[in-house]
């Protein structure tokens, strides 16, 4: 979500959350992780701060261990930042294609830096886009198709073989984990298959857009893998989650129990990144009102995961992958999750589909 497009659907979100107190009280105020989320309360330090009015924006983020690797949710033409580590600019790597809404970066094994054209927050595009960009800026076009309907998705998870998996962002209730039936077609379309479920939060963790209150955390605002494919990490605007992945399966990684790492304050946190050594970068956009961003790093972050393979976390659902039913599908929302039953959050969200039809309404049109 861009900052300055956030001004005026955070009046609406607090009126609107105004009436969901009224009707079911505060929401899980004093909240943890759910049950099953072990928390962590590693170092965590601010590197530097993006001031460029360019990086305003920041979706996403990758590394190579010598750049970082930046870029923004708005522009008509695709940018990606090299930075160095004092958060400048070094040079700015484009192709001509118009992006709608870029929501993540991963860079693969061989240079590739991948980029999620996954945004829509009306639920409303046929299609979405994954863009493959060379460093000398050669750009190449996949398609994709859901199938079943629209999603917005933030989090690009690309496995160590190179498969990408989407994380959708869902206001309530689990968020979907999608990726390709077979390669990836150029321009495509390629159809997606829905491999499974994960639900993070409800956490206590200060930080993100101030009006959103406990809906913060538990909206998957960034992902990442690790550089060999042993540690997936999600992020909320609030908190980041780690996840084993011992084989490189990213789906059985998000059906581990994961360790949650706080990271408060951050005015809109929607980045996340591993460094080659295993440190996590955490970063995002300036936030409403804001002139800077910081990008914060955990070093040893993989450390904090052990590798050996656990039993699926109850917040988690992997999908049958023998043709069988969805048991995605049969989550019903009943559970309860950190002492907060989700089915109380109904009423809350009518509060979470106004703030997603305004702020869809001030995402550019194509």
């Amino acid at each position: 979500m861009t900052a300055h497009r956030a001004r005026p659907f955070l009046s609406v979100l607090s009126a609107a959350l105004a009436v969901v107190g009224l009707a079911v009280g505060p929401l899980a105020p004093t909240a943890l992780a759910e049950p099953g989320t072990r928390t962590a309360s590693p170092q965590v330090s601010e590197v530097c701060r993006t001031r460029d009015p360019r990086l305003a924006e920041v979706s996403g983020l990758a590394s190579d261990g010598a750049n970082w690797y930046a870029v923004t949710d708005d522009g008509s033409q695709i940018q990606v930042f090299v930075l160095n580590r004092e958060c400048a600019v070094r040079r700015v790597i484009t192709a001509p294609i118009d992006p709608f809404d870029v929501e993540d970066m991963a860079r693969a094994a061989d240079g590739t830096l991948w980029l999620a054209d996954t945004g829509d927050n009306r639920a409303k595009r046929e299609t979405v886009a994954l863009h493959a960009v060379s460093p000398n800026g050669k750009a190449v076009l996949h398609r994709l198709t859901y199938p079943d309907r629209a999603h917005d998705a933030e989090a690009l998870l690309l496995d160590r073989k190179g498969v990408p998996h989407l994380v959708t962002k869902e206001p309530l209730g689990s968020s979907g984990i999608y990726r390709p039936v077979g390669p990836l077609a150029a321009p495509g379309p390629t159809a997606l298959e829905k491999v499974g479920t994960v639900r993070l939060g409800p956490t206590d963790t200060k930080g993100g857009p101030p009006a959103a209150g406990s809906f913060g955390s538990v909206l998957v605002t960034g992902g990442a893998v690790s550089a060999d494919g042993t540690v997936v990490a999600l992020r909320t605007y609030t908190d980041a989650y780690l996840f084993s992945a011992p084989d490189g399966d990213v789906v059985a990684a998000l059906g581990r129990e994961p360790v949650r790492v706080p990271l408060p304050d951050e005015p809109q946190g929607e980045a996340l990144a591993f460094e080659p050594d295993g440190t996590l970068l955490a970063g995002g956009e300036f936030g409403d009102g804001g002139s800077s961003a910081p990008i914060r790093a955990i070093p040893g972050a993989t450390g904090l995961v052990a590798r050996a393979a656990a039993p699926p976390a109850t917040g988690t659902t992997p999908r049958p992958q023998d043709g069988g039913a969805d048991a995605a599908a049969k989550d019903t929302g009943q559970g309860t999750e950190s002492g907060t039953p989700w089915s109380t959050l109904g009423v809350a969200g009518v509060a979470v589909a106004l703030v997603v039809v305004v702020l869809g309404r001030r995402r550019r049109a194509r």
